[in-house]
Protein backbone atom coordinates (compact mmCIF):
# COMPACT_ATOMS: atom_id res chain seq x y z
CA UNK A 1 0.00 0.00 0.00
CA UNK A 2 0.96 3.12 -0.63
CA UNK A 3 0.27 5.13 2.07
CA UNK A 4 1.88 2.25 4.39
CA UNK A 5 5.10 3.39 5.92
CA UNK A 6 7.06 1.74 8.53
CA UNK A 7 6.73 4.14 11.09
CA UNK A 8 2.62 3.95 10.74
CA UNK A 9 1.47 2.33 14.10
CA UNK A 10 -0.82 -0.45 13.23
CA UNK A 11 0.28 -1.76 9.59
CA UNK A 12 -2.95 -2.08 7.43
CA UNK A 13 -1.90 -4.73 5.40
CA UNK A 14 -2.21 -8.66 6.20
CA UNK A 15 0.89 -9.61 8.41
CA UNK A 16 3.30 -12.05 6.75
CA UNK A 17 5.89 -13.23 8.72
CA UNK A 18 9.22 -14.46 7.74
CA UNK A 19 12.04 -15.74 8.92
CA UNK A 20 15.83 -14.15 8.42
CA UNK A 21 19.08 -15.20 9.18
CA UNK A 22 21.13 -12.38 10.68
CA UNK A 23 24.07 -12.03 12.51
CA UNK A 24 24.50 -9.92 15.95
CA UNK A 25 27.84 -9.84 17.44
CA UNK A 26 29.29 -12.30 15.42
CA UNK A 27 26.57 -14.68 15.86
CA UNK A 28 24.26 -16.13 13.27
CA UNK A 29 20.71 -16.02 14.58
CA UNK A 30 17.38 -16.81 13.09
CA UNK A 31 15.04 -13.98 13.60
CA UNK A 32 11.49 -12.85 12.80
CA UNK A 33 10.40 -9.84 10.70
CA UNK A 34 7.21 -9.22 8.70
CA UNK A 35 5.66 -6.80 6.36
CA UNK A 36 5.14 -3.38 7.52
CA UNK A 37 8.08 -3.00 9.24
CA UNK A 38 11.65 -1.03 8.17
CA UNK A 39 14.13 -3.08 6.47
CA UNK A 40 12.21 -6.65 6.90
CA UNK A 41 14.55 -8.55 4.40
CA UNK A 42 17.91 -7.86 6.67
CA UNK A 43 19.88 -5.56 9.17
CA UNK A 44 19.83 -2.42 7.41
CA UNK A 45 22.97 -0.63 6.22
CA UNK A 46 22.79 2.10 8.36
CA UNK A 47 22.40 0.06 11.99
CA UNK A 48 24.98 -1.92 10.69
CA UNK A 49 27.32 0.68 10.37
CA UNK A 50 26.36 2.53 13.57
CA UNK A 51 26.53 -1.51 15.73
CA UNK A 52 30.14 -1.60 14.38
CA UNK A 53 31.30 2.44 15.51
CA UNK A 54 29.50 2.53 19.00
CA UNK A 55 31.34 1.06 22.40
CA UNK A 56 30.49 -1.02 24.56
CA UNK A 57 27.08 -0.10 25.91
CA UNK A 58 26.90 0.72 29.77
CA UNK A 59 26.20 -2.55 31.98
CA UNK A 60 23.51 -1.08 33.63
CA UNK A 61 20.91 1.46 34.35
CA UNK A 62 18.23 1.91 31.52
CA UNK A 63 18.81 1.89 27.50
CA UNK A 64 17.39 2.83 24.52
CA UNK A 65 17.07 1.81 21.42
CA UNK A 66 14.86 4.57 19.56
CA UNK A 67 12.78 3.55 16.70
CA UNK A 68 13.58 -0.14 17.34
CA UNK A 69 12.26 -1.49 14.04
CA UNK A 70 12.56 -5.37 14.55
CA UNK A 71 14.98 -5.21 17.24
CA UNK A 72 18.41 -5.74 16.01
CA UNK A 73 20.07 -2.53 18.07
CA UNK A 74 17.94 -3.13 20.90
CA UNK A 75 18.90 -7.96 20.79
CA UNK A 76 22.61 -6.27 20.92
CA UNK A 77 22.18 -4.14 23.80
CA UNK A 78 20.08 -6.67 25.42
CA UNK A 79 23.38 -9.28 24.80
CA UNK A 80 26.37 -6.71 25.39
CA UNK A 81 24.59 -5.53 28.65
CA UNK A 82 22.63 -8.33 30.32
CA UNK A 83 22.27 -6.50 33.45
CA UNK A 84 20.70 -3.24 32.01
CA UNK A 85 17.10 -2.48 31.17
CA UNK A 86 16.51 -1.84 27.69
CA UNK A 87 13.92 0.06 25.89
CA UNK A 88 12.94 -0.82 22.76
CA UNK A 89 10.57 2.65 21.94
CA UNK A 90 8.47 2.46 18.28
CA UNK A 91 5.31 3.44 17.17
CA UNK A 92 4.65 0.74 14.89
CA UNK A 93 2.97 -2.08 17.20
CA UNK A 94 3.93 -4.89 14.51
CA UNK A 95 7.43 -4.07 14.99
CA UNK A 96 7.46 -3.99 19.23
CA UNK A 97 5.58 -7.78 18.25
CA UNK A 98 8.56 -8.78 16.81
CA UNK A 99 11.00 -7.22 19.00
CA UNK A 100 9.17 -9.29 21.78
CA UNK A 101 9.38 -12.67 19.35
CA UNK A 102 12.85 -12.20 18.75
CA UNK A 103 14.02 -11.28 22.42
CA UNK A 104 12.23 -14.84 23.15
CA UNK A 105 14.03 -16.52 20.85
CA UNK A 106 17.46 -15.24 22.27
CA UNK A 107 16.17 -15.88 25.52
CA UNK A 108 16.48 -11.93 26.17
CA UNK A 109 14.19 -10.93 29.40
CA UNK A 110 15.83 -7.18 29.52
CA UNK A 111 14.26 -6.00 26.90
CA UNK A 112 10.90 -4.14 27.30
CA UNK A 113 9.14 -3.01 23.93
CA UNK A 114 6.70 -0.11 24.51
CA UNK A 115 5.04 2.76 22.67
CA UNK A 116 6.61 5.73 23.54
CA UNK A 117 4.03 6.75 25.67
CA UNK A 118 4.37 3.27 27.58
CA UNK A 119 7.63 4.64 29.06
CA UNK A 120 7.70 5.70 32.73
CA UNK A 121 8.37 9.84 32.68
CA UNK A 122 10.66 9.43 35.52
CA UNK A 123 13.07 6.93 33.42
CA UNK A 124 16.10 8.32 32.52
CA UNK A 125 18.53 6.40 30.23
CA UNK A 126 22.18 5.89 30.13
CA UNK A 127 22.79 5.22 26.53
CA UNK A 128 20.40 6.04 23.70
CA UNK A 129 21.02 3.84 20.29
CA UNK A 130 19.17 5.03 17.27
CA UNK A 131 18.90 5.23 13.49
CA UNK A 132 15.83 7.38 13.97
CA UNK A 133 13.63 7.67 11.21
CA UNK A 134 13.93 10.25 8.86
CA UNK A 135 11.59 9.42 6.53
CA UNK A 136 9.15 10.49 8.61
CA UNK A 137 9.71 14.22 8.40
CA UNK A 138 12.14 17.16 9.02
CA UNK A 139 9.52 18.29 11.87
CA UNK A 140 8.48 14.80 13.31
CA UNK A 141 12.23 14.41 13.33
CA UNK A 142 13.22 17.35 15.28
CA UNK A 143 10.19 16.55 17.53
CA UNK A 144 11.25 13.32 18.74
CA UNK A 145 14.90 14.39 19.63
CA UNK A 146 13.35 17.18 21.35
CA UNK A 147 11.76 14.75 23.18
CA UNK A 148 14.14 11.74 24.14
CA UNK A 149 17.68 13.57 23.48
CA UNK A 150 16.64 15.71 27.27
CA UNK A 151 15.93 12.12 28.87
CA UNK A 152 19.67 11.34 29.06
CA UNK A 153 21.42 11.25 32.05
CA UNK A 154 24.13 13.74 32.73
CA UNK A 155 27.98 12.65 30.81
CA UNK A 156 25.95 9.91 29.11
CA UNK A 157 26.31 9.65 25.22
CA UNK A 158 23.26 9.22 22.47
CA UNK A 159 24.36 7.69 19.01
CA UNK A 160 22.73 8.20 16.02
CA UNK A 161 22.70 7.17 12.28
CA UNK A 162 21.96 9.10 9.88
CA UNK A 163 22.58 8.71 5.76
CA UNK A 164 24.51 11.35 4.44
CA UNK A 165 22.50 12.55 1.52
CA UNK A 166 19.42 12.46 3.71
CA UNK A 167 20.62 15.03 5.89
CA UNK A 168 23.25 13.97 8.68
CA UNK A 169 25.39 16.80 8.61
CA UNK A 170 21.86 19.47 8.58
CA UNK A 171 20.47 17.44 11.17
CA UNK A 172 24.18 18.20 12.82
CA UNK A 173 23.88 21.61 12.78
CA UNK A 174 19.94 21.72 13.62
CA UNK A 175 21.01 19.91 16.84
CA UNK A 176 24.02 22.27 17.51
CA UNK A 177 21.63 25.00 17.12
CA UNK A 178 18.86 23.29 19.01
CA UNK A 179 20.84 22.45 22.48
CA UNK A 180 23.71 24.73 22.56
CA UNK A 181 23.95 24.29 26.61
CA UNK A 182 22.74 20.50 27.54
CA UNK A 183 24.82 18.62 24.72
CA UNK A 184 28.37 18.57 22.79
CA UNK A 185 27.44 16.94 19.22
CA UNK A 186 30.59 14.86 17.71
CA UNK A 187 30.45 13.18 13.48
CA UNK A 188 32.06 10.29 14.99
CA UNK A 189 32.43 8.56 11.95
CA UNK A 190 31.55 8.30 8.34
CA UNK A 191 31.15 4.62 6.89
CA UNK A 192 29.50 3.57 3.87
CA UNK A 193 27.38 6.89 2.83
CA UNK A 194 26.26 7.05 6.88
CA UNK A 195 27.35 9.22 9.69
CA UNK A 196 27.68 8.00 13.31
CA UNK A 197 26.84 11.82 15.55
CA UNK A 198 27.42 11.70 18.70
CA UNK A 199 25.77 13.55 21.28
CA UNK A 200 26.96 13.80 24.73
CA UNK A 201 25.04 15.19 27.95
CA UNK A 202 26.96 17.82 29.59
CA UNK A 203 27.66 18.31 32.89
CA UNK A 204 28.91 20.42 35.30
CA UNK A 205 32.34 19.45 34.32
CA UNK A 206 32.11 18.09 30.53
CA UNK A 207 33.70 20.90 28.26
CA UNK A 208 32.42 21.53 24.72
CA UNK A 209 33.37 18.77 22.24
CA UNK A 210 35.39 19.69 19.43
CA UNK A 211 33.84 19.30 16.22
CA UNK A 212 35.40 17.09 13.50
CA UNK A 213 36.00 19.13 10.30
CA UNK A 214 36.18 16.51 7.35
CA UNK A 215 37.42 17.59 4.27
Amino acid sequence: MASEHYFSSSPGSELKLRTIHAKILGRDYELSTANGVFSPDRIDTGTQVLLGSVPAPPPGGNLLDLGCGWGPIALTLALESPHATVWAVDVNERALDLVRTNAAKLSITNVNAVLPDEVPPSIMFTTIWSNPPIRVGKNELHGLLQRWLPKLESGSDAWLVVQRNLGSDSLHRWLQGAFPEEFSFLRASTNKGYRVLRARRRTGLTSPIDIIREP
